[in-house]
């Protein structure tokens, strides 16, 4: 992660080396152990982000979502989500979660993304709304990595906020902060 800093960062000339050092560091962790899905997520926003020419590209990404879902099928979904609204697809982003809202309308990271898919998307604010709105209804996961309750009232926030109702997004990010003191993206909204 310090190299990928690094890469991001330092100057034009020396990003190329930092870069590599990044990616090289992130394969060798996954080599390491393969089935930990923390280094196939930082290999996957590696290849997301960084140009070809410096290992980077969708059709790698693509590889670590497929991974990913082999991992855990949840992991897998939300990482496939990713790589769709990344590429600005955002109905296909939706579909990874229909059919498990479909058997489970209570599934807590099903809905936690749905409502970060609108979030992001800026698309089916509504169902958003909603999804995290029954978030807060339920028990959130445990467990590293899964969302918690100060990241449901985030998204909450940042949805109140595309339609227009300030003082209930406020709220929203004010409560994220008051669960989670050091969440940095709920005082940049607060701010905003």
């Amino acid at each position: 992660d310090a190299c990928g800093l690094a890469a991001q960062t330092s100057g034009l000339l020396a990003k190329p080396r930092w870069a590599l050092r990044c990616v090289q560091a992130y394969q060798r962790a996954a080599a390491l152990e393969p089935d930990n899905p923390h280094w196939r997520w930082s290999l996957l926003g590696y290849y997301c982000l960084a140009p070809r020419l410096v290992g980077g590209g969708m059709e790698r990404a693509r590889a670590e979502a497929d991974t990913l879902r082999r991992l855990d099928p949840a992991e897998g979904r939300i990482a496939h989500a990713t790589l769709w609204l990344s590429a600005g697809q955002a109905a296909k982003a939706f579909a990874e979660f229909d059919a498990v809202l479909a058997e489970n309308p209570d599934d807590f990271l099903a809905l936690y993304h749905v409502g970060r898919c609108a979030a992001v998307s800026g698309q089916q604010v509504e169902r958003g709304v909603a999804a995290l709105r029954r978030c807060l209804q339920l028990e959130p996961p445990t467990g590293e990595g899964r969302p918690r309750l100060a990241s449901v009232h985030h998204r909450l926030g940042e949805l109140l906020a595309r339609q227009g109702d300030a003082a209930a997004a406020t709220r929203a990010q004010a409560e994220a902060l008051r669960l989670q003191p050091d969440f940095r993206a709920a005082k940049v909204a607060l701010r905003q």
